[in-house]
């Protein structure tokens, strides 16, 4: 692990825990508003696709565009919203009668609606994949009424709006299949400012001792959940045998991940921790020798964003994934990270490990996907991309 990461938990509070005078004020600050539209502020999607954008596009005073993100809690007051607004953007919102009704005072004004959503979970004809790759019952005739319903209220919406807003081409594809007469933008999941400042801090401390890095080596799934039991099924039987393998190995493990069958033989090297907060993640990733992001290959997961791979890399932590559409494009294999098909994992693992007895081989890839994702899901890079998108200009 890598001993210089290590720093003393982050007190943490959401950013985004104010009050709607304050967030009004955002979004008049400057001539030109978008407003966001989130059902509950929450870490996972409001926090990619509302509080980074709003953040990202209020720092460039230059742009003379300002932002600011509304919810369910503030429908009483959404008129005010809506008379400020230039544009309205929903994110990831299930149809509702309340949604109707701030769609419709949109129209009486003039004003665009746009649509932000980073999963495959609007196109109810996907349901049962997106189900049986959660490792859902997809036999339950409730939970299957359940999530057709869950799909169609997001498609509902999505198709009231003017244009969408996606994470990457392949997911857009599946927007334009399903709505062809929408205008769809790409925004790439990012960085927010205090995320990138910590993990940047991290990276400093680890590049400061040639990344040096003490045994037992660890490789970490940073998982959240336990609807990823199936993707992480997709490395565990390698993970097994590489902890055969290797005695001074260990894996960490956060969330609440089931081991699985394979790895039953080894739960005393299994490090494991509860959710995390945005920044205390990024410690745990950063004290990681390895990142690991498997997938199983198919149309829902070739719609997720590289955000498990942006995230490692900018601590300086070394990924190895499943060539995804997304991780794919983002990884440039044994450059910035590697890249595993399902019958891959044991040995790209095993290459990944070498390169841990190689401090300058590591040292040279940490540097290279630290470039690369400062450059490309750095907080401060987007808000060109973001007014463009959402302006239509």
């Amino acid at each position: 692990m890598f001993e210089s990461a290590l720093i003393d938990p982050i007190a943490y509070r959401d950013p985004w825990d104010m009050p709607f005078e304050r967030r009004m004020s955002m979004l008049c600050a400057r001539k030109t508003r978008i407003a966001y539209f989130y059902d509950l502020p929450d870490t996972s999607t409001f926090r990619y696709r509302a509080f980074n954008m709003v953040e990202a596009v209020n720092d460039d005073a230059p742009g003379g565009v300002s932002a600011s993100w509304f919810h369910l809690g503030d429908f009483s007051q959404m008129h005010s919203v809506i008379a400020a607004a230039d544009v309205l953007v929903f994110c990831r919102g299930k149809y509702s009668p309340t949604h109707a009704r701030v769609v419709h005072a949109a129209r009486q004004r003039g004003i665009p609606v746009g649509f932000d959503i980073d999963d495959l979970v609007f196109d109810p004809q996907y349901a049962h994949m997106v189900l049986d790759t959660l490792d859902q019952d997809t036999n339950n005739d409730g939970a299957l009424t359940e999530f057709f319903g869950f799909m169609a209220r997001h498609g509902v919406l999505l198709k009231l709006c003017d244009f969408a807003v996606t994470t990457n081409r392949f997911l857009a594809d599946r927007i334009s299949d399903f709505a062809p007469d929408l205008r769809v933008g790409i925004v790439p999941n990012f960085l927010n400012r205090r995320q990138q400042e910590l993990s940047e801090e991290l990276f400093l401390r680890k590049s400061a001792t040639g990344f040096e890095t003490s045994r037992p080596y660890s490789i970490g799934y940073f998982s959240g959940t336990p609807t990823h039991r199936r993707d992480f099924a997709v490395a565990s039987q390698a993970l097994a045998q590489l902890l055969e393998r290797h005695q001074d190995l260990r894996l960490t493990v956060v969330g609440f991940l089931e081991s699985g069958p394979y790895l039953e033989r080894h739960l005393d090297r299994i490090d494991r921790y509860p959710l995390q907060d945005f920044l205390n993640l990024q410690r745990l990733i950063a004290c990681t020798d390895i990142n690991i992001a498997p997938l199983i290959d198919n149309t829902f997961t070739n719609c997720k964003s590289e955000l498990k791979y942006f995230e490692a890399a900018i601590t300086g932590t070394l990924t190895v994934a499943t060539p995804t559409f997304t991780f794919k494009d983002a990884v440039n294999h044994a450059r910035s990270g590697y890249l595993a098909r399902s019958f891959e994992w044991r040995d790209v693992l095993e290459a990944a490990l070498c390169v841990l007895n190689d401090r300058d081989r590591y040292a040279e890839i940490a540097h290279t996907a630290f470039e690369q994702c400062s450059s490309a899901y750095g907080w401060n890079r987007q808000s060109k991309r973001i007014r463009s998108v959402i302006l239509g200009s």
